[in-house]
């Protein structure tokens, strides 16, 4: 009788763990089959950000075999810059490329990238993003609050467009020119003599328009394919600062992915930021084209302005982050990435 009792137990056993492998092995296909709506949003169109988005879209759809499905938001379709960032952090939206210094209100050390003097050109840009210090640290910003970062790309250079040319630094005097959310640009304008206001890139062109603003910063490759030449014609090249994109996941979306999606977010993300590089140069040097094209005028500063702009604003980094330690390893990090990478 216990032999028998055994020999049941132990065929009971068997099919139980038959069983439990079934429902395993069930489960791990029903995972495999599962998709994953990833809503990428941003505040421009036709511009890097734009491609970029395009380019990882479609290499993640390709690479999960459809199990990630993806759907594209340009030009602040789903809300001005602040609610995307928010609905980022919440997961109403799934992934947002906007210019890091958008995100102060999340942690302040965002900023850095945006600070004066920073890159030389749009290749040096190029490799500061690239920089693994860099990464590692803009990457890892908001990751507390609900954000998981996946790449950082240089967007463009700015430009200061204006209904009244700015032909000289004097002509900055008194104007009131749109900045992006951060203290570093609020500094540099206010020591050129500008009136800086911080605003969101929807209302840009009607501010323009109505003459709330007299000009803006921002980039020849948002200002042309976005028709800024209905507001104002002339666009002064200063380079400074330089516009980047980070690109940023919601985290609790990303944490519900398998290991094996979250891999392929990520990688394809680095490889992407790095892939967009030389189509960025390409659709800065359009953009160019296309505003002269459309009867817009493209001016430079004389060059010994040019030289006495930078100068002004070579500390304003260091003044803004001095009082703040988070802040100042934070500047020191990509600042001494710049000198890495000149």
């Amino acid at each position: 009788m216990s032999k028998d009792r055994s020999c049941g137990s132990r065929a009971a056993a068997c099919v139980g763990a038959l069983a439990l492998t079934m429902m395993l092995m069930g489960g791990a296909a029903q995972a495999q089959d599962k998709t994953y709506l990833m809503k990428l949003s941003l505040p421009t169109l036709n511009d890097p950000s734009y491609q970029f988005a395009k380019n990882y879209a479609a290499a993640l759809e390709r690479e999960s075999g459809g199990r990630i499905k993806t759907e594209i938001y340009p030009a602040s379709q789903l809300g001005s810059i602040p609610r995307q960032i928010e609905g980022t952090q919440f997961g109403a939206i799934q992934c947002a490329i906007i210019p890091p210094d958008f995100y102060v209100g999340v942690d302040e050390r965002f900023e850095v990238m945006t600070a004066p003097g920073l890159a030389d050109s749009m290749e040096h840009a190029q490799r500061i993003a690239a920089d693994p210090a860099v990464l590692k640290l803009m990457l890892g910003l908001g990751a507390d609050k609900g954000l998981h970062g996946v790449g950082l790309f240089m967007n463009a250079p700015s430009s200061l467009i204006a209904k009244s040319p700015i032909r000289h630094l004097a002509d900055l005097k008194g104007k009131k020119i749109r900045i992006f959310a951060s203290q570093f640009q609020i500094v540099a304008f206010e020591r050129l003599g500008a009136s800086p206001v911080a605003m969101t890139l929807g209302d840009v062109l009607p501010a323009l328009q109505q003459g709330t603003i007299d000009g803006a910063l921002g980039g020849n490759v948002v200002f042309t394919p976005m028709h800024f030449q209905d507001a104002a014609k002339y666009i002064t090249e200063t380079g400074q600062p330089t516009v980047f994109s980070i690109v940023e996941t919601n985290k609790k979306w990303y944490d519900s992915l398998p290991p094996d999606l979250q891999k392929i977010v990520d990688t394809v993300a680095a490889r992407e930021t790095k892939a967009i590089n030389p189509v960025a140069i390409e659709i800065n040097n359009n953009a160019r084209k296309g505003w002269t094209d459309g009867g817009g005028e493209l001016i430079s500063l004389p060059a010994e302005e040019q030289a006495a702009m930078m100068k002004v604003l070579a500390n304003v980094g260091m003044d803004v982050s001095k009082t703040k330690p988070a802040l100042t390893e934070a500047y020191k990090t990509v600042t001494e990435a710049a000198q890495r990478t000149r």
